[in-house]
């Protein structure tokens, strides 16, 4: 009988270990979620939460995979749901902006951030993160995309009037 329970016991953990293991994966996926733009070959990645260094070396193992298998030249980060106490350690975080910043440039993709509050900005500035005069920054995404639009000779096309007031 003991041995019975002994075994549905290391059944039943089995079991929930790889039900813990598939949560981790759909925490991994969503810890940052990949937003197609309306601008060709770029997309969007809203950061919530959270940011430890695991997140980040996450965060970058799936921007590196993405780049590898998608057609984009363009990714836009967007911190603004972020505030300075969900960074934890602003050397770490400055650490992996740059970090990211480089990875993502070695295989051929351009990294606009976006929505660092001023408190992170200044905060970052003092970390002495090396390469602050090279990143690109802007406040909202929407700078962002004007950003983008301008360089690559884009602009709305405006609908008719009726289109309009609808």
């Amino acid at each position: 009988m003991e041995n019975q329970e002994l075994l549905r016991l290391k059944q039943e953990n089995e079991r929930l270990k790889l039900l813990v293991h598939e949560y981790e994966q759909v925490i991994i996926d969503i810890s940052a979620p990949i937003i197609p733009s309306i601008l060709p070959e770029t997309i969007l990645v809203p950061i919530t939460g959270k940011l430890v260094p695991e997140r980040f070396e996450n965060i970058i193992a799936k921007l590196l995979k993405y780049a590898s298998t998608e057609s984009i030249t363009t990714v836009v980060i967007d911190f603004s749901a972020i505030s300075l106490n969900e960074i934890g350690d602003i050397d770490t975080f400055g650490h992996y902006i740059d970090n990211m910043t480089k990875a993502l440039n070695l295989v051929g993709v351009n990294v606009l951030y976006c929505g660092f509050s001023s408190a992170i900005t200044q905060n970052l500035i003092s970390s002495g993160l090396t390469t602050s005069h090279e990143l690109r920054t802007f406040m909202t995404f929407k700078k962002a995309l004007q950003y983008l639009m301008k360089t690559k000779g884009m602009a709305f096309a405006a609908g008719d009037e009726e289109t309009a007031k609808v």
